[in-house]
């Protein structure tokens, strides 16, 4: 198939094309015309061709691409996280994994975008504004999570073997519609009245990253996975220029970011003002002011983008095979302030006002006693506990990403904001509940 600039179309084939992050996927894909089929264990949708069977079995895998006519894989098959199944994570993730990238390899098949995870570098204290230099700890926070990671390795040694190109996303915080986990967590929580509870003092940053989101950089990725790096026939110089070039900040949800300066600024308490204080307010004020001179975008030897990280990188950072990249909605936000939004469009769907109640507020010390009792109960009464010591760190903790070189390398920018994305969520979840009182 040809596209009108005469390139070669890829045809795709989504692994998990049935699940919450594969559906999205599989929607974009149909969006912009392109050739799509599903493998999965269950059909849930009838637009695209389908293909069923164990992904651990490379015949059965490699029957399917053969079949599909996949120039490209799209991987997004895994257990949902909490579950306490060491092996069946094993067997999916790390066993699964390896069979796709073998029958991708000998269906000379030209493209793997897996789906990952940013908490695969999450080792239980706070993660500010980590890049992808982060590595994983040396003992994972859960069977998930340790999964993923040797997934993930097992996906971009691949790359460049036999003809294959990988390359590995790490959404964080997955929301939207067709969430049947992190939002059906949250309305037990609005259903059984218990939304004023919180752990930990609400002054921690945490990621989410709309569902749309995470398909939109998967299509970037995928399509420019087997294009040349742009600053391949760059020099030293311009590839510094190229690293220092200014990005701007996320704004989708805001709409407005501003920076105080000398010139343009909001005045606090003095005791004789400064006597340019009118104008520097009105500048403050001015959405169009400009000022004086440009600010200079500096980078510290400590970013992945300064010139002294780019000289000793060991591959360019600038290409996309054989790379991983965190995506998240860039607008790290307060954990409890995201609950509260979600409880407050439940409230505002079902006429209640459980935002009215006042917060009791837990210390982390206690929830973890709390949680570490909860899992011995569980244990001994041989019950899942939906309590557990990793969700209240998950909880208390800092968790956020720096998605630089996804916008840089990848083209990524969000394409729809927070708010927005709780209020799609929110609406799916609730006519998926009108049309399945028995599931909810």
């Amino acid at each position: 198939m040809s596209s009108s600039t005469g390139k070669t179309r890829d045809v795709y084939i989504v692994f998990g094309g049935s699940g919450f992050v594969g559906r999205h996927i599989v929607e974009q894909l149909l969006e912009r015309g392109d050739a799509v089929s599903v493998f999965d264990i269950v059909q849930k949708y009838h637009d695209t061709p389908f293909y069923t069977g164990d992904i651990t079995e490379e015949e059965t895998v490699a029957d399917a691409l053969r079949k599909s006519g996949a120039t490209c894989i799209f991987h997004t098959v895994s257990p949902p996280h909490g579950m306490q199944d060491p092996a069946l994570y094993w067997r999916v993730n790390v066993d699964g994994t390896r069979t796709i990238v073998a029958a991708a390899q000998s269906s000379g098949v030209r493209k793997l975008v897996f789906t990952s995870s940013a908490g695969l570098v999450f080792n239980g204290g706070d993660l500010v504004n980590v890049d992808e230099r982060t590595p994983p700890p040396e003992k994972a926070m859960d069977a998930y999570n340790e999964s993923k990671a040797r997934a993930e390795e097992l996906v971009l040694s691949a790359n460049g073997v036999k003809g294959l190109l990988t390359v590995s996303l790490r959404p964080a915080g997955i929301f939207g519609p067709g969430d049947r986990q992190g939002t059906a967590g949250f309305y037990d929580v609005w259903k059984r009245g218990q939304t004023h509870w919180q752990i930990g003092d609400n002054t921690n940053l945490f990621d989410w990253t709309y569902v749309g989101n995470v398909a939109h950089a998967h299509l970037l990725a995928a399509d420019k996975l087997d294009q040349p790096a742009p600053v391949d026939s760059m020099s030293e110089e311009e590839l510094s220029e190229l690293a220092a070039s200014y990005l701007p900040p996320v704004t989708l949800t805001t709409g407005s970011h501003r920076i105080p300066t000398s010139e343009a600024r909001p005045l606090g308490p003095y005791v004789e003002p400064p006597p340019n204080a009118e104008q520097l307010e009105a500048n403050w004020r001015n959405p169009d002011y400009k000022p004086s001179s440009a600010r200079e975008t500096r980078k510290s030897r400590f970013d992945q983008f300064s010139a002294g990280a780019l000289q000793h990188a060991s591959t360019s950072p600038f290409q996309v095979a054989g790379q991983a990249f965190f995506i998240t909605n860039g607008e790290p936000v307060y954990f409890w302030d995201y609950a509260r939004s979600i409880y407050h469009r439940f409230d505002k769907h079902y006429g209640t006002e459980s935002y009215k109640k006042k917060p009791i507020v837990m210390s982390n010390t206690v929830g973890l006693i709390l949680a570490h009792a909860a899992e011995w109960w569980g244990w001994l009464s041989g019950k899942q506990p939906a309590f557990t010591v990793y969700r209240v760190k998950l909880v208390c903790k800092h968790k956020w990403h720096n998605i630089e070189k996804a916008r840089r390398v990848l083209g990524y920018e969000p394409i729809v904001d927070l708010d927005e994305g709780m209020r799609r969520t929110v609406d799916a979840y609730v006519q998926w509940i009108d049309a399945n009182p028995a599931k909810a």
